[in-house]
């Protein structure tokens, strides 16, 4: 007789037992998924998937899966094949099917992926330093904000000098041993600079600061083509702008800086001043002493103070910034080349040599007919031919130049005829408009016989002389069509030519020379002499009376320096030479006749 009750290791026993088990146990590693028509549902993890193409249900292989759903003890109930029995148990997996969709429900709507875009940095080429900002620049932008918050006076003064001069040492303490080129461009800033205290002109110093922030720029950003030079002109103050993260991650780093600090500095403010009350009070010298030492501060010379030790500080952390994260511009990438062809230019180009071929024959007619041939000619006066034609003939010599620029930089050089008549064509066009310089210099020159020298006449001669050097630095480079020099050498040139003129004391050469001119015709314009700096009062003193007094009537008790740091050179000589020259209230009417 055999037992009824099976042992627990038969077969039949584990699989009544898979059988009986409850469904949902595996719901959750399944989830809720519909049964495609003739699918069975996939497993669960680590079941064995079925064959391809299969259309049995997990319960039997015999019936499909509808049955099995509706007869689940009647499929575990059937004997299995020997061959299945020693297989593994198969995983029931609960299934559902969808309803049929209503006809008043959409299409389900699922969320489209989100697409991740990444920002591109405003310029890639410049990345900022890895690291946070040394304490060494912070020590840095803290000097040259103090230097030019207290030493940097409103008006023209050894101050600016000064504070110059700190910053610039406190940047190359921090950067180390400049190279040759930076410690030239370094070295203009600060001579710009000096002449706050060298020179009394007042219109030259606003000039000379802008020249020396554009020189200490190009120093530390650098700069070879017009690319570079334009980031090198703008670099230190953007790098100034990108520094504030930079130096606010140093000082992060630092940790708090407590209390201590600022209670040492408030008890060695209180102490200041109570004994330096009292030892003033104790000697008028010690008095006068810290009066002349301490201006006296209103509102505005807070926000004055401010401005200025901003902007020193932004423009030493901006030279650090520099660098420890030079920008990497690639001046040295080929451009793309010109798409101008000869065709194009050709007769713009020629027609314009054909004009200045012109002019500058009649040039020559007029310089070797003289007088008599402008009179008859033209029915003016030769001062006033000479005064008509310089301000066109110097627009005339810079725009050229854009138009050489312009062809030389867009007109195609690929062949060997491309390249000669581009030489011939721009090359002519260069030599005349030298010529055309040469005719504007003549006039100015007869300009300033007929009517005398004044500061403007000065310093547009000057640019004048400074665009023929232009003009033959082109010719140079356009010889072998390779001029990534000339960018650079214009702007250096141009700063040397400004700093030249300013060493030149413009104020002192045109009172010089109008009062050498008084000495042998008698005319002279006092009225305008008498607008001048101290600059020109070593020449004014030479004139007699009553023409000295009318010159130097408004510069006899001039004082403009309040303190220390608006000391200046000129004005001192100039105090000291007008303390023996007798100046006396007379009335002035100018001796000159002829329109200015």
């Amino acid at each position: 007789m055999t037992d009824s009750t099976q042992s627990p290791d038969s077969p039949e026993s584990s699989s009544e037992r898979a059988a009986s088990r409850p469904r949902y146990r595996h719901f959750r590693k399944v989830g809720y998924k519909p049964v495609p028509e003739g699918r069975e549902p996939a497993g669960s993890e680590g079941s064995p998937e079925p064959d391809e193409g299969a259309a049995v249900s997990e319960v039997s292989d015999e019936k499909p899966v509808e049955a099995a759903e509706e007869t689940p003890a009647k499929a575990a109930d059937e004997p299995k094949p020997a061959e299945k029995a020693e297989e593994p148990a198969k995983v029931q997996v609960a299934t559902a099917t969808l309803p049929p969709p209503s006809p008043w429900q959409g299409a389900p709507r699922y969320p489209a992926p989100a697409v991740v875009h990444t920002p591109t940095p405003l310029m890639p080429w410049w990345r900022p330093p890895a690291s946070a900002a040394p304490n060494q620049v912070l020590v840095v932008g803290l000097v040259a904000g103090l230097a030019g918050a207290f030493l940097a006076p409103p008006n023209n003064g050894i101050g600016w000098f000064l504070a110059g001069l700190f910053g610039v040492g406190a940047v190359l303490f921090h950067a180390g041993k400049p190279t040759v080129e930076r410690a030239l461009w370094l070295a203009a800033a600060l001579a710009f600079l000096a002449m706050g205290f060298l020179r009394a002109a007042e219109w030259t110093f606003p000039l000379c600061v802008m020249a020396s922030m554009l020189c200490g720029s190009i120093a530390m950003a650098g700069g070879r083509t017009v690319r570079g030079l334009v980031f090198g002109a703008v670099g230190v103050g953007l790098a100034g702008l990108r520094s504030i993260p930079w130096v606010a991650k140093g000082l992060s780093k630092r940790g708090p800086i407590g209390i201590r600090p600022f209670i040492s500095v408030g008890v060695a403010l209180v102490l200041l001043l109570i004994f330096g009350s009292l030892l003033a009070g104790a000697d008028k010298a010690f008095n006068d002493f810290l009066e002349n030492l301490v201006p006296d501060l209103e509102i505005g010379v807070y926000v004055r103070m401010g401005f200025y030790g901003a902007v020193a500080a932004f423009g030493a952390l901006g030279a650090c910034y520099l660098v420890a994260a030079p920008a990497e511009i690639n001046e040295d990438a080929e451009t793309k080349p010109g798409t101008l062809r000869l065709k194009d230019y050709g007769l713009p180009v020629g027609v314009l040599v054909l004009l200045f071929t012109g002019f500058v024959g009649t040039q020559l007619a007029v310089l070797f007919g003289g007088e008599a041939y402008v009179m008859r000619t033209a029915g003016v006066t030769f001062a006033e031919y000479a005064r008509s034609g310089f301000w066109q003939l110097l627009w005339v010599t810079i725009l050229t130049l854009g138009v050489i620029a312009g062809v030389a930089r867009f007109a195609t050089k690929k062949t060997a005829r491309e390249q000669l008549w581009l030489r011939i064509l721009l090359g002519s066009l260069a030599v005349l408009t030298l010529v055309i310089v040469a005719s504007a210099l003549s006039r100015m020159w007869f300009y300033q016989q007929a009517y005398g020298w004044t500061v403007l006449r000065l310093l547009v001669a000057s640019c004048e002389v400074w665009l023929a050097v232009v003009y033959l630095m082109v010719i140079a480079g356009g010889i072998t069509l390779r001029a990534n020099w000339l960018p650079k050498a214009i702007v250096g040139t141009g700063a040397a030519f400004f700093l030249a003129v300013v060493v030149m004391n413009p104020e002192r050469v045109v009172a010089d020379y109008n009062v050498t001119r008084f000495e042998a015709t008698k005319k002279i314009d006092t009225r305008y002499l008498s607008q001048l700096s101290e600059d020109a009062v070593p020449a004014l003193i030479r004139l007699p009376e009553p023409e000295r007094s009318c010159a130097l009537r408004w510069l006899k008790d001039r004082n403009v320096e309040q303190d220390w740091r608006e000391w200046n050179l000129a004005r001192h000589n100039a105090k000291k030479s007008l303390e023996s020259v007798a100046v006396t209230d007379v009335t002035c009417e100018s001796t000159y006749s002829g329109e200015r």
